[in-house]
């Protein structure tokens, strides 16, 4: 069968990618080995919220007298937990094949592999594969997976990636989790606030050592007042798996420290899903890694693309998504802007929350700009007294010279649904004087980015 646009992998690159071809006029197919809507959908982005706000509800109830609410009793259902987490996810999935009718799009379930003439082959479960062709283009948005290290190997049990820190069938009692990005900090959070004993180790100075350095001090601040165990400057050298539990070897700056645990969560980053997909007798080129493409993902043969986590850049879901729309639109004849790589929100959704788009303070100034830095703290804000959500802050820094908004940092309640605001202003070029005179709603915690402008400009009102 032939189609105009083959797209290899559904998660949040591959189906916005299909959904934009068939919107664009392409006859659109779309392959799938596992669940519509990738890791990112069924073992990724979503399923995670939804256990990090099962952990937030916990919380708010075991705080219940701060807001002069009396609670008798409560305690963690863990497997009602996880099935809601499931739920969630399938629900989304199903969501996900109702977009696919809606847009005329065929589902090739099975495992696809490339081959010459803008050909895939599918083979299906029964073991059947049949050949497709895509006349204008063949994208492959693949995916990416927990990435082992060679000390950390996943038995799918005691040490295990993220997708069974999802699933495990009882809560652990003792958790060590290696790597502290957004995949680590994030269980980290729900482990904690359900009750389990969490510690982490982070190789580099700082957790989520891409964030600005003020917000790794801050929310390492804010996890060991919640009693999570934070360890730095250390690495895991071994885990002895053969007894009842584990016990974690860590080098540290002391010396080597041993923990037990019943559980190590490996998230030391991912890998791209680009073996066996038939890259190697194509001659795509791969270097570190990832798929090497240009500004419109072509790869370096004619009609062949990629885009997602199996290129260089972030691997987030939202990035995958852009990629994937500027790839069919510039197929479609259109004239798109090529992604600012700089300009991509980050979010990690721990409590506090963390975004941030954009320099850090420290790549400006390595970067040779004059900075203003502005940095408004939520404890000064009425709308964060009264949430009760007082920790964290808003920092923004500036070119002192044009006023441009290079970066902005964010901890605090609710802060990823903030932090678009200021990828708007960085796209619009907006000065720090317009955004400092840009009214805000009051009370509202998004006042702080109005308030951390003014601080900058030694305008502030409220501190």
């Amino acid at each position: 069968m032939n189609y105009d646009i083959i797209v290899v992998g559904s998660g949040p690159g591959g189906y916005v990618t299909a959904i934009r071809a068939s919107q664009l006029g392409f006859k659109t197919a779309i392959v799938e080995r596992e669940s519509l809507g990738g890791i990112c959908l069924n073992w990724g982005c979503i399923p995670t919220k939804a256990l990090l706000k099962s952990a937030n509800v916990f919380e708010y109830i075991s705080h219940a007298s701060d807001y002069g609410i009396t609670v008798n009793s409560s305690s963690v259902d863990f497997n009602g937990m996880i099935k809601r987490s499931r739920d969630v996810a399938d629900g989304m999935s199903n969501g996900i094949q109702f977009l696919m009718k809606k847009n005329k799009i065929d589902v090739l379930k099975g495992n696809g592999v490339i081959k010459a003439g803008r050909k895939v082959a599918v083979t299906d479960e029964t073991g059947k594969t049949v050949e497709y062709t895509a006349d204008k283009g063949l994208i492959i948005a693949t995916g990416s997976r927990s990435r082992e290290l060679p000390n950390l190997p996943q038995d799918g049990e005691k040490i295990i990636g993220y997708r069974q820190a999802m699933t495990l069938k009882t809560q652990p009692k003792k958790l060590v989790i290696v790597g502290s990005g957004a995949i680590g900090i994030e269980f980290a959070y729900f482990y904690n606030a359900i009750g389990t004993e969490v510690t982490v180790v982070e190789y580099l100075p700082n957790i989520v050592p891409v964030e600005d350095e003020d917000i790794s001090k801050q929310l390492e601040k804010s996890f060991k007042k919640a009693g999570i165990n934070i360890m730095t400057n250390a690495s895991v050298e071994a885990v002895d798996t053969k007894g009842k539990n584990c016990i974690v070897s860590i080098k540290t700056e002391k010396g080597e420290e041993k923990i037990e645990c019943d559980v190590v969560l490996s998230a030391v980053g991912i890998q791209a899903n680009i073996e066996n997909i038939g890259l190697e007798e194509l001659g795509i080129i791969v270097d570190k890694g990832r798929i090497l493409v240009n500004d419109y993902y072509q790869t370096n043969l004619p009609g062949y693309y990629a885009i997602g986590d199996i290129v260089p850049g972030p691997a987030l879901a939202h990035v995958a998504s852009a990629e994937g729309i500027i790839c069919v639109e510039k197929l479609a004849g259109h004239h798109p802007e090529p992604l600012n790589y700089g300009n991509i929100p980050g979010c990690t959704y721990c409590s506090p929350e963390v975004a941030s788009v954009g320099m850090t303070e420290k790549a400006a100034k390595e970067a040779g700009y004059d900075v203003k830095i502005g940095k408004f703290p939520f404890s000064a804000s009425g709308k964060a007294s009264a949430a009760g959500a007082k920790d964290g802050f808003v920092k923004l820094i500036f070119d002192a010279k044009y006023g441009e908004l290079l970066g902005g940092h964010m901890i605090g309640a609710n802060v990823t649904e903030m932090v678009a605001e200021l990828v708007a202003v960085r796209k619009l070029e907006i000065t720090g004087e317009a955004l400092i005179k840009t009214v805000h709603p009051h009370p509202t915690m998004s006042e702080a980015i109005m308030e951390a402008a003014a601080q900058a400009y030694g305008e502030v009102i409220h501190l």
